[in-house]
């Protein structure tokens, strides 16, 4: 078995490493004909997909997992039937996400938020337990409101990233210190919470926290008005993506090569259904543009000057099955000696209620890569240390993960100097060059309903003339 995956991984790389138009030609592959090929299935690739389906354009979406759906994952549990998300949870309640369900018929129900009949708090790293009023938040509502004062400075956030030149200091400022000069400390420890997977969040400068925290999220948290699917399965929505899309949907499929040209572009692929050969009028490319994630790409100087700048975080979400803690219970990490309570990373976030009887929720971050292994051991140590701070026994058995689910690379950003230098500029100049356009979260933010917006109204557009 080990020797079959090796032998496979090698085939792979020598066909990256040392590939030949000839040879791959002497394979016979199919050949598609489209007029634009997508790069990725997850929220924007899927989104585009369908799209470009409704405008009766050709395409083929290509999809490295055995689904569509990127950051969403949907537990269903064997014994209750029970659906549970625990990737994307909520969607913001506007007219793209309805009109985006209501077409594939996915039916939503809103969101009521609330905690979990037992909220617990801790210091994860100091195994100790902390009072629920350790955090001593002020005033949410005013807090909320100053921080909604500040987001309409910068109406141009709202989609991409076309900054004005000089980019305003007050956005390049370490988000620690944005809050400090606007006294928004209230909402400190909201926002973190809210934007799990941007490794250390007061560090960063401040216009990645107002990309993804934004204007309908800050509403949302404060004042409740999300969506979700009506069978808490929103896994469901892209399943029925895939349906449409048939055979334009290649999942489970790995890029081999990619040519652009003048004349259009060449993607050859590997997968289930054989090799193919795609030649596409357009590339569409969806996936985080990380260089270590574009190697099949013919990238040029411009472009790889351009995404060898970036630098991500990394997430993790996880269902833990089995545990001692009480169903009923959540335990958020709270550090009360650090800034606004929040924790120093990696670390765990809490151990989250669930509503499904033996199962709780573990989010993970990091500010640096870690191997899938080395979190799942970290989340178990942790996971008996609490089980004994707070009573419930010594834990006899770790439990078991029944999902966990890496999301990396994760929030990709730049350094401040960067973004002063014109950054964004640059990489806004790469759409439409070489045939090539791009769309996702670096692009955006990590907000599906954002992403579908630029994706409708900036890159569709362009693609589609």
């Amino acid at each position: 078995m080990i020797q079959s995956a090796v032998s496979q991984i090698l085939s792979l790389c020598l066909l990256a490493t040392a590939f030949s138009d000839d040879v791959w030609r002497s394979r016979k592959p199919e050949v598609i004909e489209r007029d634009v090929c997508i790069i990725g299935g997850g929220s924007s690739g899927t989104y585009s997909a369908i799209r470009l389906q409704q405008m009766n354009k050709t395409f083929v979406l290509i999809e490295k997992e055995n689904r569509l759906g990127g950051h969403v994952n949907t537990y269903i549990d064997p014994v209750t039937n029970q659906t549970l998300d625990y990737g994307v949870v909520v969607w913001e309640n506007v007219s793209i996400v309805r009109d985006y369900f209501t077409h594939l018929d996915v039916p939503l129900s809103d969101v009521t938020l609330g905690e979990a009949p037992v909220s617990l708090y801790a210091d994860f790293a100091r195994v100790s337990k902390v009072p629920p009023d350790a955090l001593a938040p002020g005033n949410l509502t005013m807090g909320f409101a100053s921080y909604l004062a500040q987001l309409a400075r910068y109406p141009y956030l709202t989609n991409g990233f076309n900054l004005p030149d000089p980019v305003p200091e007050d956005l390049l400022l370490p988000w620690g210190d944005f809050i400090r000069k606007y006294d928004l400390g209230a909402i400190a420890f909201a926002v973190y919470s809210y934007n799990q997977g941007m490794g250390n969040v007061l560090a960063q400068p401040t216009l990645y926290v107002l990309k993804y925290f934004t204007a309908s999220t800050a509403i949302g948290a404060s004042t409740g008005g999300f969506v979700t699917t009506a069978h808490h399965n929103n896994q469901a929505l892209y399943d029925r993506a895939l349906g449409r899309l048939g055979s334009s949907a290649l999942i489970d499929t790995h890029i081999i090569k990619i040519k652009r040209d003048r004349k259009g572009v060449e993607v050859w692929t590997s997968g289930p259904s054989g090799s193919k050969l795609i030649r596409a009028r357009k590339l569409l490319i969806t996936i985080p543009p990380k260089l270590a994630n574009l190697k099949f790409l013919d990238t040029d100087p411009v472009e790889r000057a351009v995404f060898g700048q970036f630098n991500s975080s990394y997430y993790w979400n996880s269902i833990i099955k089995g545990s001692e803690i009480s169903d009923n219970t959540s335990i958020t990490n709270v550090d009360v000696a650090a800034p606004y309570g929040i924790p120093a990373l990696p670390e765990c976030h809490a151990i989250g209620y669930t509503g499904v009887p033996g199962l709780h929720t573990v989010y993970y971050s990091s500010p640096y890569p870690m191997s899938d292994e080395a979190v799942k051991s970290d989340i178990i140590a942790k996971h008996s240390e609490l089980v004994e701070l707070f009573g419930y026994g010594p834990a006899t058995t770790p439990p078991e993960f029944v999902g966990f689910q890496g999301h990396n690379p994760y929030e990709l950003t730049v350094s401040a100097d960067a973004i002063r230098s014109g950054f964004y500029g640059k990489s806004e100049s790469l759409q439409g060059r070489r045939r090539t356009w791009w769309t996702g979260a670096a692009w955006q933010t990590q907000d599906s309903s954002a992403i579908w917006n630029f994706t409708e109204t900036i890159v569709l557009p362009q693609l589609c003339q």
